[in-house]
């Protein structure tokens, strides 16, 4: 009898099958069969985003963040990448019994912190209280809505599209890594852990923006195989057009961690016109958050998947995770 693997829950290959041939067999729907970070609704003709995310982070208190910024910043980022204003917010809690009400409050109050710098209203919730060692201190869940602006679909993109990526990769990976404390290291490395809408907003103006994806489980690397899967082109991507921390690339070497698998909360992958790119980049770059932006490759239709031309001038296919690297990331 086939069972569930800590792998299904990685945002690699596994996950994709799972959600192929058990979720989208039995649920499948115009909103729900493109798979994007957010569905867009109608109500009343007036169109909405739509998102909902799990969050059971290992440990709850890391660098640059807590389980409660990082619930608010995911459920953000999913809505204004695909092109929507965020508004409103659900949280729902599941709680293991003795788990400490000063930590529960500094969660809260990140949560109420972060959505507050989102411009997000908190509007419902559900608190749920499980049994000891049954619940690993405190769960998360969200359902996030917001105002589309510019609608997002990967079908948009087009032989010759540029890619860029707002900053650094597999910051929030490599400082979730650190935190187990698994291994004796000694780092700053923070989360890169934020809400993007004022990053990313501006770019709506910009007439050959054609895609984003906040590329959290699995890395920019997940994300993009996804994205050559979902429209049949080819990705090919310059590895030392990739930014990533110096200490981060020291640290994921010693590990054995590859920086572009990381996970990220605070960077966005962009889909644009060649012609559109310039100004992209340049609009980015004038946020503290987009400083580190960079144009990584472009979208071929002459091949299909990731190629990643490396530094020594030789290429090699990227692929979906089979299994998680680090679980429990998010």
């Amino acid at each position: 009898m086939k069972r569930i693997e800590i792998g299904h829950g990685s945002g690699g290959k596994l996950t994709r099958d799972l959600i192929e041939n058990v979720f989208l067999k039995y649920l499948k729907s115009e909103e729900l069969t493109p798979l994007e970070d957010a569905a867009l609704i109608n109500l009343n003709n007036n169109r909405a985003a739509m998102t909902t995310d799990s969050y059971v982070i290992r440990p709850l208190f890391f660098p640059g963040g807590n389980i409660g910024k990082l619930s608010v910043c995911g459920t953000a980022n999913d809505l204004v990448v695909s092109g929507a204003i965020p508004r409103y917010m659900s949280l729902g809690f599941i709680i293991e019994e003795g788990f400490p009400l000063e930590d529960l409050e500094q969660i809260v109050e990140s949560i109420s912190l972060t959505a507050g710098d989102a411009g997000i209203h908190i509007v419902t919730g559900d608190t749920k209280v499980v049994e000891r060692n049954k619940g690993d201190g405190v769960y998360i869940n969200t359902t996030g809505i917001g105002e589309i602006v510019k609608p997002m679909s990967a079908q948009n993109i087009s032989d010759g599209d540029t890619i860029i990526i707002t900053g650094t990769v597999g910051d929030h990976g490599t400082s979730i890594a650190i935190a187990r404390e698994e291994f004796t290291i000694e780092s700053r490395v923070e989360s890169d852990c934020a809400p993007l809408h004022t990053l990313l907003t501006p770019l709506f103006e910009i007439e050959g923006i054609k895609w984003m994806r906040d590329p959290t489980r699995g890395g920019a690397a997940t994300v993009l195989v996804e994205l050559s899967e979902t429209t049949g082109l080819g990705v090919q991507l310059i590895e030392e057009s990739v930014p990533v921390r110096e200490d981060v690339k020291f640290i994921a070497e010693m590990l054995g961690y590859d920086p572009i698998y990381l996970a990220n909360e605070g960077k966005a992958l962009i889909v644009t016109s060649k012609e559109s790119a310039p100004e992209v980049i340049e609009t980015l770059r004038k946020h503290p958050l987009g400083a580190n932006s960079a144009i990584i490759g472009q979208v071929n239709s002459t091949f299909s998947g990731v190629r990643l031309k490396t530094k020594i001038g030789g290429e090699r296919m990227l692929d979906m995770l089979e299994e998680e690297m680090l679980p429990r990331i998010c």
